[in-house]
């Protein structure tokens, strides 16, 4: 798997603490000016709520997820992607023994 490229993004050095600490990211302004966050979740299952159209890429470890209006559970691995609609919200889970989930989350 590559490394996203981060060069010229601009990063907020005070951590966004969730979920009593099973959240923990930081917000980045990308060059291009879009808006991000990367972050780590703890094993965990959480629910998030959407302003703006996201996608969630898997940078280490593994999450499952769940999209707005499904039932089914999803994996998503280190290189991978999934997007969530604007106004919305999705489940994620990170199992006990699981490694944390790392992750890029762009948004705006």
């Amino acid at each position: 798997m590559s490394t996203p490229d981060l060069s010229g993004a601009s990063v907020n050095p005070q951590a966004n603490v969730y979920f009593d600490g099973k959240c923990i990211s930081h917000s980045l302004t990308l060059a291009d000016g879009r808006k991000a966050s990367v972050g780590v979740i703890l094993p965990s299952t959480l629910t998030f709520n959407t302003g703006a159209p996201e996608v969630m890429e898997c940078v280490a470890g593994a999450c499952e997820y769940r999209l707005p209006g499904s039932e089914q559970w999803l994996r998503s691995n280190p290189g991978e992607r999934f997007s969530v609609p604007a106004n919305s919200r999705f489940d994620i889970r990170v199992p006990e023994g699981v490694a944390a989930y790392h992750y890029i989350c762009y948004f705006g």
